[in-house]
């Protein structure tokens, strides 16, 4: 089990959405030595995205802690937050390609709600079995659809779940593997390039691999749903 020191917190966040754009909704269960407080809200329309990012805005506003541990299952929060959201600012909130940056809006809160934290991010694969990240999925899928999750609040001792801090360093490294795995031998939907600051879809390797061979800086993914594919053109647009 995780220890928890009298300065730290740890805190699961976790976005859904019907649609993207459709209904969503987002959550945050933050833990600390003596207490456990569950979040939660919904937008009528919105993106899974949003809801991620506006998860973990809701979360580090809510802590007071000097060390902070927030485990997510979006590769694109943690990418934004640790690499992307400074140049962006410094670029006056553009993309490589000169584009206005998706939801500056959160990205803005999120930079101001950081400042000062000492924070590890940490992904999770999503439905692996990590309690915590499981809780904010429930939360965040009941909210975006209009429901109520009965959020808890109070003691530590008294929480239902109470193997939520039950997380293996170890465990967390085979997911990251495993999921790596499963993406690789996993047929594909569609290829995404990036070249020269333009973002394009591909419906064959060859296509793909044609575009990007001997490109200095380019980018390329496999999709394996059309969600996937629409993530992944988010996340190479957001570069």
């Amino acid at each position: 089990m995780k220890k928890i020191g009298i300065d730290d917190a740890v805190i699961f966040t976790d976005g859904s959405s019907r649609g993207n754009p459709g209904p969503g909704g987002w959550a945050a269960v933050i833990v600390d030595p003596q207490n456990v407080n569950e979040l939660g809200g919904s937008e009528s329309h919105t993106t899974n995205n949003r809801m991620e990012i506006m998860a973990a805005v809701q979360g580090l506003q809510k802590v007071q802690a000097k060390n902070i541990t927030l485990y997510t299952d979006s590769s694109y929060l943690i990418n934004g937050a640790t690499k992307w959201v400074f140049g962006w600012k410094k670029n006056g909130w553009k993309t490589s390609t000169k584009e206005d940056v998706l939801n500056k809006d959160l990205w803005e809160d999120l930079l101001e709600v950081m400042s000062g934290k000492n924070i590890q991010w940490t992904y999770v694969g999503g439905h692996v079995g990590i309690v915590g990240n499981e809780r904010c999925d429930e939360i965040a899928t009941v909210s975006a659809d209009g429901g109520d999750a009965q959020l808890y609040s109070g003691k530590s001792s008294e929480y239902q779940l109470q193997n939520i801090l039950d997380i293996d360093p170890v465990a967390l490294d085979v997911t990251k593997k495993s999921d790596s795995k499963k993406r690789s031998s996993a047929a594909a939907y569609s290829y995404i390039s990036k070249v020269d600051g333009l973002v394009m879809v591909h419906h064959s390797w060859r296509e793909c691999e044609a575009r990007v061979k001997g490109k200095s800086g380019a980018l390329f993914k496999k999709s394996l749903s059309k969600e996937d594919e629409g993530k992944i053109v988010t996340d190479f647009t957001s570069r």
